[in-house]
């Protein structure tokens, strides 16, 4: 079988499509044909060393993707062959807070990744998905749609009327827009592209920002609410954008910090954190219970995912290479094979 890998040391140059051997689903595992699968920015990240320079290789990357069951190791009954699911990202991780073991147990690093035309998984670490939704579609749900659901939903409770403040046009923030558009709440949205402004409004922006040309932005996130804040600020930047998002939300607000786009470092006054109450609330994806939920509502109101570009298997660094220069709106998929 075909997989991409890294193999030998980190960096795009030693990324590779090769002939493996094809696995064999142990006890309580399923073999999967994957048709799609989706990139993340962590896997870039991944692939440069930088997220994880002891991760050991090679290694096949990617977390995110969907695939149809093609055999059943001994004992497995939760999936039957030729239903189409997803593998999760944290395949241990069933429910509940998570321990040191399943947050260890995500695929793209340590474990290998859904780059491959077969993979062997967990059974308890698979999940439906809707019916409605592509192969291409539904490989974008495991990290980015979960995320933004934990974000918003498990975590920071958001309800009708409330005002939610989203930064660029990657994965999460774009289902960040839709799920909040669909519970009800007004979104605010940044981006540093004017090119983009007008299609984050087509998607259910009420105002946008160039955070390029404002860079107070979050003061200006605050005015839009009448001085009042917004209720939740979905951040995937990080070390510079988190003194902006905390001039955006309102007290006793919350900050769901999901990524680290602007860096891993931030020189931040601790003392509006403090005196106004607010909550930062640091987001790793979710669990399979709450993504099983996430679907429910996916398929109750057919909410489409919002997919940049498909690029084939044989052209992973070529998408890769596009998720990293950050031109993207939406979700960077691969197509692995079809039905």
């Amino acid at each position: 079988m075909k997989a991409v890998t890294i193999s030998g040391a980190f960096g795009l140059d030693n990324l590779r499509l090769e002939e493996r051997p094809e696995p064999r689903p142990r006890p309580g595992q399923v073999l999967l044909r994957m048709r799609a699968a989706s990139l993340n920015f962590r896997d870039l990240r991944m692939i440069e060393g930088v997220y994880n320079p002891r991760q050991s290789l090679p290694l096949v990357p990617a977390s995110d993707g969907v695939g149809e069951v093609v055999a059943l190791g001994e004992g497995v009954s939760r999936v039957k062959i030729g239903e189409r699911v997803s593998p999760i990202f944290a395949q241990r991780w069933i429910a509940g807070a998570p321990t040191v073991a399943e947050l260890r147990s995500t695929l793209g690093g340590p474990l290998d990744g859904t780059l491959a035309e077969l993979v062997a998984v967990d059974a308890e670490g698979l999940v439906h998905v809707p019916e409605y939704l592509s192969d291409v579609e539904a490989a974008t749900l495991p990290c980015a749609a979960l995320t933004a659901w934990n974000a918003l939903v498990t975590l920071g409770k958001v309800r009708p009327g409330d005002s939610v403040v989203t930064q660029g046009t990657g994965g999460v923030s774009i289902f960040g827009i839709q799920l909040a558009r669909l519970l009800g709440a007004r979104v605010i949205a940044t981006t540093g592209s004017d090119d983009k402004l007008e299609r984050l409004r087509e998607l259910g922006a009420s105002d946008v920002i160039n955070y390029k040309k404002d860079p107070d932005w979050g003061k200006t996130a605050r005015a839009l609410t009448d001085g009042r804040g917004a209720d939740l600020v979905l951040d995937v930047g990080g070390g510079t954008t988190l003194a902006q998002s905390i001039r955006a939300v309102r007290p006793a607000g919350h900050i769901s910090v999901i990524g680290v786009l602007a860096g891993v470092a931030a020189d931040l006054n601790v003392l509006p954190i403090l005196m106004q109450g607010l909550r930062l609330q640091g987001v790793f994806v979710g669990h399979r219970h709450s993504f099983e939920a996430m679907n429910r509502a996916l398929a109750q109101h057919r909410l489409k995912p919002v997919v940049d570009r498909v690029f084939a298997l044989e052209e992973t660094r070529v998408a890769i290479e596009h998720l990293k220069s950050g031109q993207h709106f939406g979700k960077v998929c691969i197509q692995i094979s079809r039905a």
